[in-house]
């Protein structure tokens, strides 16, 4: 305790109430979201014991971005988005790549937590509620999740993936094509979910009725992507068409096609999630789903930024539209010849 008559340390006033010291630095500077009960604690414990002589200088800001980036090229277009909305509101961004690995995940978080972060912005993997959201929540870090949603209560912002997929899938079957292969995602994320959900949508509506064995996992990898095409090309009635759920799988697919000796569209049909940069050139270019991927960054960072300015404002999910790019490796050109 500090002797009578002279300012209280941090420690004096984090023992007086109950809390660490970071977080009455966070109190004093308004540099984090304290919770309401804590606050108050806080406060009373400064009410009785008066302010440190010098209060520690608010830290230049700064948000974490937790995310694939190592294994899917749409990550560049995110870190764009977020980077531009940070810099223009005075915050710098550290990135973190989780490789979709919850264990790499937890550990980026922490990471970003001793690094002082004021907020976070992330792309959650299979098992972020059990690993790493209960870190978030002892630290009192405000967060958001980007491209991927999940039933938690927070500011959340993603494309609209279920529909597209749907989408995508129809116009197969509208040509045609009665046995698609679809390659999916990481097992467990919501944009796996929901593309799976989109693909079983347009079957339905179609009547026409859906063969497990032709949705094969990629693993969200070129490698997988590339294997699963390989396994659906191998089936004993293989499929007509394919549909791809994301980019890096994509690479996969027309890796895979090219050594089976096919030709799109001519021996099978490829319609694709995410639009690879350059897709118009290919000799047979990709019909795809276009996701906006720059403004989903910025409007996460719009997201956490208001919610650092005001910690009790309403959740919000936001869902941006998407357009389909439609080229020519559907083959519809060519079968209304």
């Amino acid at each position: 305790m500090a002797p009578r008559g002279s300012a209280p340390r941090l420690a004096d006033l984090a023992e007086r109430a109950g809390v660490s010291i970071s977080t009455v630095s966070h109190v004093i500077n308004g540099t984090r979201f304290v919770a309401p009960q804590t606050r108050r604690a806080v406060e009373q414990a400064l009410s009785e014991l008066g302010r440190p002589a010098r209060a520690a200088a608010p830290k230049n800001r700064a948000v974490g971005l937790v995310t694939t980036a190592a294994s899917n090229p749409y990550c560049g277009e995110i870190i764009h988005g977020v980077d531009s909305e940070a810099s223009r509101n005075g915050f710098a961004v550290l990135l973190c790549d989780s490789h979709d690995d919850p264990a790499r995940e937890e550990e980026a978080v922490r990471t970003l937590v001793s690094h002082r972060v004021d907020a976070v912005i992330i792309a959650p993997t299979r098992d972020w509620q059990s690993v790493t959201l209960p870190i978030l929540r002892h630290h009192e870090l405000p967060f958001v999740l980007v491209d991927r949603t999940d039933d938690v209560r927070c500011d959340q912002v993603t494309t609209e993936s279920q529909g597209a997929s749907r989408a995508l899938v129809d116009h197969l079957l509208e040509i045609g094509h009665r046995r698609i292969g679809m390659i999916t995602g990481v097992d467990g994320i919501s944009t796996t979910t929901e593309r799976i959900a989109g693909y079983r949508e347009a079957h339905l509506d179609a009547q026409v009725p859906v063969d497990p064995s032709l949705i094969v996992s990629g693993r969200s990898t070129v490698d997988g992507g590339r294997r699963a095409t390989e396994t659906l090309l191998s089936h004993p009635d293989p499929p007509t068409g394919l549909f791809s759920a994301n980019n890096a799988m994509t690479i996969g697919v027309l890796l895979a096609v090219r050594d089976a000796g096919l030709r799109i569209p001519d021996d099978i049909a490829v319609v694709v999630f995410d639009d690879l940069e350059g897709a118009e050139v290919f000799s047979s270019p990709l019909t795809a789903v276009a996701q906006p991927f720059v403004a989903v960054g910025a409007q996460a960072f719009q997201l956490l930024y208001r919610r650092l300015q005001d910690p009790l404002a309403p959740r919000r999910l936001v869902r941006l539209p998407n357009e389909i790019e439609h080229r020519d490796s559907c083959g519809c050109h060519r079968r209304q010849r």
